[in-house]
């Protein structure tokens, strides 16, 4: 068994990627947004790389049920129904909807992962089902996997942070090293260093603190709410849908 982090999907290689449990981290703001989604009764997330792709699959698809959501540079894309925020992902907008998604850097890490065994994310707002499911991966002894999204394909403390969190759950809080890279080892020090709470980290991280300036406070404050949106999700078939309940503490191998 093996869990590699990477601190970014730059030069990520689909060998890399292939055969393996993924957990996709981009906790300010997609992977917490896409849980909010679900929770909240979306039916699917689509993650596209572009604004144009976006337009382009929501004019081929032609339903009344598609939602356009993403942002750029934080900020809602002109012309979206959406942004990038989890507040806006409310029952009386997404329930039974489902969403075409591009964002600055999180869905850009799940496109590049879509070839994993299993792709789930990641995030503060559903640790304890994610956490589970790591869990399950590594006593199951499968390859896993744990990308970050970071920022403009650079470290993220607050993706980096969340990764170490996800790797202290496999480990069962043991202190066993064997089978994790170095990255895996460097993010379970931040664990060490800002402990269980998510706000330290998401505030400190230059991300936090982009938002927080651009307005986006109560965004990073409900990014660090634990297990507000207790859902699973996993990418699959391009698009983004909640898993089984079952998932988040199956023990069998991944096929």
């Amino acid at each position: 068994m093996t869990l590699d982090v990477v601190f970014t999907p730059a030069g990520l290689a689909a060998s890399e990627v292939q055969g393996r449990v993924v957990f996709v981290v981009d906790i300010l703001r997609a992977t917490t947004t896409i849980c909010a989604a679900l929770h909240h009764g979306a039916r699917a997330v689509i993650p596209v790389a572009s604004t144009e792709e976006a337009m382009r699959l929501s004019q081929t698809l032609g339903a009344d049920d598609i939602l356009l959501a993403g942002e750029r540079g934080a900020v809602r894309i002109p012309g979206f129904a959406l942004g990038n925020s989890p507040r806006e992902m409310v029952p009386e907008v997404v329930r039974g909807r489902s969403l075409i998604l591009t964002t600055t850097n999180g869905t850009g890490a799940l496109l590049a992962v879509s070839g994993g065994a299993r792709v789930y994310l990641a995030a503060g707002v559903n640790f304890a089902l994610v956490a589970e499911r790591i869990r399950a991966a590594w006593l199951a002894g499968d390859q896993i996997l744990v990308v970050c999204a970071g920022r403009e394909q650079r470290f993220g403390l607050d993706d980096a942070y969340t990764a170490g969190r996800l790797v202290h759950a496999a480990l069962g809080g043991g202190r066993g090293r064997k089978g994790i890279n170095d990255a895996a080892l460097a993010a379970l020090e931040l664990v060490r260093r800002y402990g269980t709470r998510w706000e330290r980290p998401l505030t400190s991280s230059q991300a936090g603190r982009d938002l927080i300036r651009s307005g986006f406070r109560d965004d990073v404050a409900d990014a660090a709410r634990p297990d507000a949106y207790p859902v699973l999700p996993l990418f699959s078939d391009r698009r983004i849908t909640a898993a089984p309940a079952s998932e988040s503490s199956d023990t069998s191998s991944t096929p």
